[in-house]
């Protein structure tokens, strides 16, 4: 495997593709600031960095999908393609996504050749033998009759990297490969990867998850907060120093964040000893394929944080404690009574608020008012005989705007003029109408300002000191911070939980799922 970066040999071919002084703005966010990556043909090269780094920025410029402000882009020491010029890119580089691209109704064959048919009449049974060889040259075992719907989400994988390399790209982005794959589906993507590297394939790999950087790459690239950090071989950085570049956070100098005390002055600690009933319980909670039991309780008074990455389960756990996944196993209490497994309706009747992952998608409705949109839990609250009373829904509204200091011109206005940090003040007053004993707020400031932010966390921290319970469920430290306990999840399991004195570094190591004491250990050979 390819180790160095830009050798200085002459022998050596030009890299994959190298982006030098890259920016990339979206009005007044800058998304990218003079970043750099360099990939060498053959190498297989990790790209890491917390939420936000650029990640997701790079790899649309990479791709052609937008054009970046500054830098340039070459692949193979070729100026990169033209805007708008598909053919262009698609032979020079192609992205793997997390969510399959292919199209699930068609058959392998047909999607490996989609949009490249002959002209006139298409022979099926010698597209299939061409999909048969193109498949066999690059060591995929899948059926090209076989319905792409049908596929595991590992063949999925080597279809797409067959299809992007039929094109002649040598230089393949993973995002994410391996959310999807169990322990032996991914060390057989491993094993595939390293075929083609032989064969001079180049691969950028994306992934929350550090110890396969270890496992895969040769060297690794850490942005954060839009900027390039540093570019090393893998085998030379300590896990530590690792997780320091991507947080800022020098193990020496981590200050640890202590929970507030419980209402009424006493510790936490206190409020949670013998005698005190939880709030939430889950008992032995398990959802097949996405995570194992888990038992946890939330008093008065407290904030938990259920942490993860990506594909860590978290955020199938939270959905599963409001009613929105039925669970394999286990049970949800609140106050003792046990929520109904797949009723939304019955977890709000049981006094459970939720604000949703995506408000765009499940937590506002589009075009409709302020007052409509804050209001839709407490329907029953607003007139007799199951009407509704304009005069009441903008009263009830006007209340919940001042609450939560929701700048608006009023109840009436459409929920869509609304800044994002507004909107999720909406979502989570909605939330809140019916006075629940637990929050449950999956990522709630996604997307928001830091502002709004430290509003929207302010709001999440009242409904614990006023005697209720909240869950945090992100990957987001800021949002974890409000949290007097947080429990750390990866590939659907507890790996560590955290009381009062956690820090960043900790925290991420846990979630990247790097074992405790190993932040000090340098990373195997690839």
């Amino acid at each position: 495997m390819t180790k160095a970066v830009g050798s200085s040999s002459l022998a050596s071919p030009p890299p994959a593709v190298h982006a030098e002084g890259v920016v990339k703005r979206f009005g007044p966010t800058v998304a990218l600031d003079g970043v750099r990556i360099t990939v060498a043909a053959g190498d297989s090269h990790a790209l890491v960095g917390r939420n936000g780094a650029g990640k997701s920025t790079l790899v649309s410029v990479l791709t052609g999908l937008q054009s970046p402000d500054a830098g340039r882009v070459a692949f193979q020491g070729a100026p990169a393609p033209a805007p708008g010029d598909t053919a262009a890119w698609q032979s020079k580089v192609a992205c793997v996504y997390q969510k399959s691209m292919v199209v699930p109704d068609l058959t392998v064959a047909e999607n490996l050749f989609l949009n490249r048919f002959d002209s006139g009449r298409i022979r099926w049974p010698r597209l299939r033998e061409k999909a048969r060889d193109l498949l066999a040259e690059y060591g995929v075992d899948v059926d090209p009759a076989a319905r792409a719907g049908d596929l595991t989400v590992e063949q999925g994988q080597f279809v797409e990297i067959a299809r992007a390399l039929s094109f002649g790209a040598r230089f393949i982005i993973l995002d994410e490969p391996t959310a999807q794959l169990d322990a032996g589906g991914i060390e057989r993507l491993f094993t595939k990867l390293r075929e083609l590297q032989r064969q001079g394939v180049a691969f950028l790999f994306i992934s929350h998850h550090l110890q396969e950087v270890y496992d895969l790459c040769s060297t690794v690239t850490v942005y954060r907060d839009a900027r390039h950090v540093l570019t090393a071989p893998v085998a030379e950085l300590g896990k530590a120093e690792l997780v320091e570049a991507m947080t800022g956070e020098a193990g020496q100098a981590a200050s640890a964040w202590h929970a507030p005390a419980a209402k009424g002055g006493r510790p936490l600690e206190a409020a949670q000893g013998a005698g005190v009933e939880p709030v939430l319980s889950a008992e032995a909670l398990a959802l097949d394929g996405v995570f194992r039991p888990i038992d946890f309780a939330v008093r008065p008074g407290e904030v938990l944080g259920l942490a993860g990455a990506t594909a860590s389960g978290n955020t199938a756990l939270g959905e599963t404690l409001v009613g929105l996944r039925k669970p394999t196993a286990g049970r949800t209490t609140v106050n003792g009574r046990a929520v109904r497994p797949g009723s939304v309706p019955h977890a709000l009747g049981a006094g459970i608020g939720y604000v949703p992952e995506d408000r765009h998608r499940q937590g506002l409705v589009p075009g409709r008012s302020v007052a409509e949109n804050a209001t839709l839990t407490v329907a029953d609250q607003l007139g007799p005989y199951g009407t509704v009373l304009p005069s009441r829904t903008r009263a009830f509204a006007q209340r919940m705007i001042d609450s939560l200091d929701i700048k608006t011109s009023g109840p009436a206005q459409s929920v869509s003029d609304l800044s994002g940090g507004n909107q999720q003040k909406v979502v989570i007053a909605r939330a809140l109408a019916r006075d629940p004993r637990v929050l449950i707020a999956i990522r709630p400031t996604a997307g928001v300002d830091v502002k709004s932010k430290d509003a929207l966390l302010g709001v999440v921290r009242s409904v614990a000191d006023r005697g209720d319970a909240a869950v945090v469920v992100s990957d987001e430290l800021d949002d974890l911070r409000v949290c007097d306990r947080v429990i750390a999840l990866f590939h659907g399991t507890v790996i560590a939980e955290f009381g009062s004195g956690w820090t960043d570094r900790d925290l991420v190591s846990a979630m990247e799922g790097l074992p405790a004491g190993a932040g000090g250990e340098k990373g195997a050979e690839s």
